[in-house]
């Protein structure tokens, strides 16, 4: 058995991060195929004992997809508004997607004061084990709508970590565009090497080239990195995968998997 494997299977409670390009089409639409398909992963990995928690992206992509003539607009209050009408399309795809299965669907949008106030992040903590406990699946997103830089996490990879950690979860994976972290980026430089396991985060750093930010995410490797250093403490372990690949949830549980997967320090 091989360690990702083996880290999925011992998995219990499992936080899952979905980005924004992998429930993007190339024309920046809504994946809505994806979304059905991956309710269905998620249905299967909870008939077999497991509990979940989907932290997803989308709510920008879900909103161009409903209102195509503000796609190109920059301004900050036509984003927040875009994110508002998102949203509310987000959400409706994951419940037909989810219903499907025999699953209903709870919606958790926080900022960082969420996590900040100790009553507040209490009733999350409290919030998520209700569901979780009577079947239900909570998707969590940041509240993009009314954020504004003193409490916005900024993107959802960090907001999965501290999700993690405030569920006590036991694995947090996050599904990406490419297959984990490489020594270089792998769209770049073919020759790049895919970092299987990282023991020790500082060594990552100063062993691989940190990329930049992709197209409709908010982070690149560097916030995956931050959200890996903010659990791994906590005795969590992280996986980065890549969410493109068919069965990409189901099949982290084969001897074959790929990914980079953050031991806990």
């Amino acid at each position: 058995m091989n360690c990702i494997s083996e880290a999925v299977k011992s998995a219990r409670k499992i936080v899952i991060k979905i980005g924004s390009n992998t429930l993007s089409k190339p024309d920046g639409t809504q994946n809505t195929d994806f979304m059905q398909d991956f309710a269905r992963q998620c249905a299967e990995l909870i008939k077999s004992g497991k509990q979940i928690v989907l932290v997803s992206s989308g709510a920008q992509v879900a909103g161009v997809s409903t209102t195509k003539e503000w796609a190109r607009k920059k301004d900050v209050h036509y984003r927040q508004a875009l994110c508002s009408i998102g949203q509310v399309e987000l959400m409706h795809q994951w419940r037909k997607a989810f219903q499907q299965q025999g699953l209903h669907i709870g919606q958790l949008l926080l900022t960082k004061d969420d996590f900040e106030n100790e009553h507040r992040s209490l009733n999350i903590r409290n919030t998520l084990f209700t569901l979780v406990d009577e079947g239900v699946v909570p998707i969590i997103n940041e509240n993009d709508s009314v954020s504004f830089d003193e409490i916005k996490i900024g993107d959802n990879d960090n907001l999965s970590a501290l999700t993690a950690i405030l569920w006590s979860a036991d694995l947090l994976i996050l599904f990406s565009d490419v297959d984990g972290i490489y020594s270089e980026n792998p769209k770049t430089n073919p020759n790049a090497k895919l970092i299987e396991t990282v023991s020790s985060i500082p060594e990552l750093r100063k062993s691989v080239k940190i990329g930049e930010t992709n197209a409709f995410g908010t982070g690149g490797m560097e916030t995956k990195i931050q959200a890996a250093e903010k659990i791994t403490v906590y005795g969590i372990q992280m996986l980065l995968a890549n969410g493109d690949k068919e069965n990409a949830l189901t099949n982290l549980s084969d001897e074959s998997a790929k990914g980079t997967l953050f031991l806990v320090e």
